[in-house]
């Protein structure tokens, strides 16, 4: 089967299972994130042993997280659901003092069709501390879903603007009547309805890309979430939002559909291209023209050349592990490598339609065929593409990693690029850093392997 998104895209679907992390990882980048949380995962032993494995590397660092761990008598129903998680949350409330708790559901709270949405307004009234139910569980498509399912929960608690209707719809009409924004020496905003990013970013990346805003003149209003829970971003009719992540599709409706946001539709900050171009998408929405930002792209490019020479013409596949290929597939053509393939687990294309049109454009842009979309892919038959193609790198799961190493291929994680720093124009060069270690590691290996070879036969 598949899908015609214009004459010249197109994004086929096979029928290979699921390999990648469980969402309820979500929680590893998102307890930092929100700095007065408490994550309380829902679930059985093999939960407890998966956060125990894929996050015991921070237990220095004082996780806000916990278990509760169903036993067989929860599962079988014959045990009081309210009471076992009201001893845990009064627990939590003692030792930690959160401001917010939230519930993560694992598959079993699916399977079992516990009642966390019932359980929790009760008890969050009768503990006095707000509490959120996210159902982050393994039957998601990709582990980084995780944080969408969340992030979707959370919009349902921002608060609601308090201008008036009327005063919104002057601050529009205003809105377009400024003009001499670039006249101005010092950086000012101007006067437009609320921004409201949505997607977990660290706390430097997420002030870099306000800064960038700032200075085509535009304020971003709050990002969801917020460093805080009690600094929630307000939502509702008349405010804009607009996405950072490619795999926040169920947010993007929740904030469409139920608090009556305007969505902005725009590629991700991804590389200085996606940048220039998610800018570009937004400052048109607020009446304000663009400035310096081909100068700052090209100083971007300009600074990474040591890393364009190394993977000019070089070949890539992407397996699909995060959702975020089909962002990262684009700015590497950019670059000026090859992609045979775009494996990715999931693609929502309305949400990621600006991201489509501009791999589309940066392939034409470059003289490259556009590469093959797949979506569910069946590792099978990658493999057996992998084996004929080639490539030079195979951006992968960490389960298939190995195994093609074996075979010659040299592969990058995929998960590596959801932990660092890929965003905006400063962090371009931190993904190219990523891309070309492998590669660099099979030159020296190469290299190493000639001179030994020499010397063995200067010997004889």
């Amino acid at each position: 089967m598949s899908v015609k998104i214009d004459e010249t895209l197109t994004v086929e679907c096979e029928t290979g299972n699921y390999h990648t992390f469980c969402p309820i990882s979500c929680i590893s980048w998102l307890y930092q994130k929100i700095e007065d949380s408490f994550f309380l995962v829902v679930g059985t032993k093999t939960c407890g042993y998966f956060l125990q494995n894929a996050l015991g590397v921070m237990i220095f660092a004082e996780p806000r997280y916990a278990m509760a761990e169903l036993e067989e008598g929860d599962i079988s129903a014959q045990l009081n659901d309210y009471e076992g998680l009201k001893k845990l949350c009064i627990r939590i409330r003692k030792d930690r003092d959160p401001s917010v708790i939230i519930w993560i559901g694992t598959c079993t709270t699916e399977i079992i069709k516990m009642d966390l949405e019932g359980i929790a307004p009760k008890l969050e009234w009768e503990i006095g501390i707000p509490i959120i139910v996210a159902r982050a569980n393994g039957l998601d498509y990709a582990f980084t879903q995780g944080e969408d399912t969340v992030l979707a929960a959370m919009a349902h608690r921002c608060p609601e603007p308090e201008f008036s209707v009327r005063e919104r719809k002057e601050t529009i009409k205003n809105l377009f009547a400024f003009h001499s924004i670039k006249k101005k020496q010092s950086i000012e905003y101007a006067n437009h309805p609320s921004l409201v990013l949505f997607g977990s970013l660290p706390s430097n990346v997420a002030s870099q890309l306000n800064l960038e805003l700032k200075r085509q003149f535009i304020k971003v209003s709050g990002w969801l979430p917020a460093q805080r829970y009690t600094d929630l971003p307000s939502l509702g009719d008349g405010v804009y939002v607009c996405g950072v992540n490619p795999f926040l599709s169920r947010t993007a409706t929740t904030l469409i559909r139920r608090e009556k946001c305007e969505l902005i539709g725009a590629p991700f900050p991804i590389g200085p291209d996606g940048t220039r171009a998610w800018i570009e998408k937004i400052c048109p929405v607020f009446g304000v023209e663009t400035h310096g930002l081909e100068e700052r792209e090209a100083r971007i490019w300009e600074s990474l050349k040591d890393y364009l020479y190394l993977i000019r013409g070089k070949s890539v596949f992407f397996m699909g592990d995060n959702l975020l290929e089909v962002s990262l597939a684009r700015f590497l053509i950019r670059c000026g490598m090859i992609v045979h393939e775009i494996g990715i687990p999931y693609i929502d294309k309305r949400y990621q339609a600006a991201e489509l049109s501009l791999l589309q454009d940066t392939c034409i842009k470059m003289c490259v065929p556009i590469p093959r979309i797949v979506e569910k892919p069946d590792n099978s038959n990658q493999i057996r593409r992998i084996r004929e193609l080639q490539p030079d790198l195979a951006i992968t799961g960490m389960a298939h990693a190995n195994p093609l190493e074996a075979r010659g291929i040299s592969t990058k994680w995929s998960v590596e690029f959801t932990f660092a720093q890929i965003h905006g124009f400063a962090n371009a060069r931190d993904v190219l850093e990523l891309v070309t270690r492998p590669l660099r590691r099979q030159k020296n290996i190469e290299d190493l392997d000639r001179t030994t070879l020499v010397r063995k036969n200067n010997k004889f």
